[in-house]
């Protein structure tokens, strides 16, 4: 059985010193949640959907919440304006900016998909024009490989700062810094897991894609299971039922049942809105926190 793309990042449970408290409490409450999160997702037999993208994403965005009360604590400000040279805040601060980057690109790729999603929906709701429905099929492909290509890159650079994190030293030179650092550290690497499903997720294949081939680029995002039916995401449903939809128009058949693939696009849209919202909440605390790290080297 493959391991879920979760699976790769073991998330430690973390315990944060009683001078930390509460916000240390809340912090590894926020990190549990989402490990409790992961391991749902590796055990399950059910696709990874939009929505338990979603409810990540916001979980996410809860523990960026706690993190922003730790650095404005009194211990921390401390520890933080004593460290002179300020290398922890820099390097929270440059790693604030990829994760913003990451999430404005997301955020775009999940508008472009949107937007095709819904000019498909617009033409099947017309009665005949199957001339303009495999025009649409095909502009929806097209953009499913932009973002599929985006996301490629961007799953490399997440890789990426998985190792740079896992290489990471701690702090010795002052108690709270340390523990500082690792709760940055344990953040880091669940970041990066939660934003990693996410494209993975996006980076579905092509409904034009060979079924062989598609196959095992379905079997990136899910556990492998026996049959398809049950390991197919949401993405994957579309193109199933667009490439069905390709065939019947190639074939010049009439009696093209559309559908199905109007429920079926009616809920990627709906997944894909909510894992817009998701990452919004997500942007929007990533900033408030990156104002804080700010506020502290203007000191």
């Amino acid at each position: 059985m493959e391991s879920s793309p979760l699976s790769s990042y073991q998330f430690r449970s973390i315990s944060l010193p009683s001078r930390l408290h509460p916000h240390g409490t809340r912090i590894d409450v926020g990190l549990n949640k989402l490990k409790t999160w992961q391991s749902s997702l590796v055990s399950s037999s059910v696709p990874t959907s939009g929505e338990t993208i979603r409810t990540g994403l916001v979980g996410l965005a809860d523990l960026y919440s706690c993190v922003e009360e730790l650095i404005h604590s009194p211990v921390t400000q401390q520890a933080l304006i004593q460290n002179r040279n300020g290398v922890l805040v820099e390097a929270a601060l440059e790693e604030s900016i990829r994760f913003l980057d990451s999430c404005s690109v997301a955020r775009d790729l999940l508008m472009m998909m949107k937007e095709n999603i819904q000019d498909l929906q617009s033409v099947l709701r017309r009665k005949g024009g199957t001339i303009s429905i495999g025009k649409n099929i095909n502009a929806y492909d097209s953009s499913k490989k932009k973002v599929k290509k985006e996301s490629a890159k961007w799953l490399r650079a997440l890789k990426k700062m998985e190792k740079q994190n896992e290489s990471c030293s701690l702090f010795d030179v002052n108690y709270n810094l340390s523990n500082l650092n690792r709760v940055l550290r344990e953040v880091k690497a669940v970041t990066i897991s939660v934003v990693r499903l996410l494209f993975l997720f996006l980076s579905a294949p092509d409904s034009s894609t060979r079924p062989g081939m598609r196959w095992s680029l379905i079997k990136k995002l899910v556990v492998t299971r026996p049959t398809e039916h049950k390991i197919i995401d949401e993405i994957g449903r579309v193109d199933v039922v667009l490439q069905s939809l390709r065939v019947c128009i190639q074939n010049n058949n009439s009696s093209i049942d559309v559908q199905m693939a109007r429920r079926r696009l009616e809920a990627l849209g709906d997944s894909m809105e909510g894992d817009e919202d998701g990452l919004n909440c997500l942007y929007r605390q990533l900033i408030r926190n990156r104002v804080s790290l700010l506020n502290i080297l203007a000191h």
